[in-house]
């Protein structure tokens, strides 16, 4: 009962900081602190009215390893399309190394505990712990993430954002048609009709810049040309909605901006918009299903990056605790 009554007050906690502001990572920790009471609280509660649930929830747990080993195959197995379907570059390849480490990674600590040696269980411990501790973030980014997607809009833009990906041969492949599309739905959608700024700069293999590819998509779909701001400068996320930004501002299209990517791309995106200090919102476009789980590790470790300071400090305890332990079996080891 008192996991339920906990799980009922991070509920309302949720509840609070979501509709004070949605674009929070934090939002996601207590969404998922929450769901973890409630659901123990339920488990208790269903085990003392039908005592027989409580073996169900026990062969929940056994069962998770086989579920992780799942996960692993189905990463290497998604590692290996993307590299057929999409290159070899890292960002399409961390599918497949996260399939790897899975397996990797548990061999690996048998290993060096076997040795006996007191470093190597140091390190043992230490890879436990980094490793549980990127596994729950990502399952706390990946989980907001997901829901993030799903959210609607809350403000009526001003401006539409088009945040830019790579183009070919001057053209707008599948992923970013579906953001042009979902762009052009949220333009005929809203009244009055807003500014709509596709933003992306030029690449070295491209032949126009991603900006001016998505302008000509955006025209032959029909939309007004005095409704259409091009941002050809942009070579990144946190440049496409500031430089867009700008030129809303320049344009005298005051107020919020929604800004539209692929739903994978979403929640990092509307962090952005936070750090930068204006009011957005941020919509995704569906993706396919074999791009999604590279693209989602790919953003966490985005995420990661913007808050290396704070997971570097959070990630010390772990530290020192491997340390103590090297340091208790040198000198009351054998």
């Amino acid at each position: 009962m008192v996991s339920l009554i906990v799980g009922l007050i991070l509920a309302g906690t949720f509840a609070l900081l979501y509709l004070h502001d949605r674009r929070r990572l934090l939002n996601g920790f207590v969404m998922a602190a929450a769901s973890l009471f409630l659901l123990l609280g339920a488990a208790d509660v269903l085990s003392d009215v039908w005592p027989w649930t409580a073996y169900l929830w026990l062969a929940l747990v056994l069962l998770a390893p086989l579920a992780v080993m799942v996960l692993g195959g189905y990463l290497v197995a998604n590692g290996i399309t993307m590299w057929r379907l999409e290159g070899r570059s890292l960002g399409n390849l961390l599918s497949l190394v996260a399939g790897v480490a899975i397996f990797v990674l548990p061999a690996l600590a048998v290993v060096l505990v076997w040795t006996q040696n007191a470093v190597a269980l140091g390190i043992a411990v230490l890879l436990f712990f980094l490793s549980s501790y990127a596994g729950g973030v990502f399952v706390v980014f990946l989980a907001y993430a997901v829901a993030y997607a799903r959210m609607r809009p809350r403000i009526t833009p001003a401006a539409v954002v088009v945040l830019g990906s790579r183009i070919i041969h001057g053209r707008v492949p599948p992923l970013l048609k579906a953001r042009l599309d979902t762009a052009l739905e949220l333009y005929l959608a809203t009244e009055p009709r807003p500014l709509v700024i596709p933003s992306g700069g030029q690449g070295g293999d491209e032949s126009v810049s991603e900006g001016q590819a998505m302008a000509a998509y955006l025209l032959e779909q029909g939309l007004p040309e005095q409704d259409l701001i091009v941002e050809p400068q942009a070579e990144n996320t946190r440049e496409n909605l500031r430089f867009a930004r700008d030129l809303q501002l320049e344009a005298g299209r005051l107020g919020p901006l929604v800004a539209v990517t692929n739903d994978y791309h979403v929640l990092r995106s509307a962090l952005l918009t936070r750090r930068l200090g204006f009011e957005a919102d941020v919509v995704g476009a569906r993706t396919a299903r074999y791009y999604r789980p590279s693209a989602f590790l790919r953003e966490f470790v985005a995420v990661l990056a913007e808050h290396k300071v704070l997971n570097a400090v959070a990630c010390l305890p772990f530290l020192a605790i491997s340390l103590l332990l090297v340091v208790y079996s040198l000198q009351y080891g054998a």
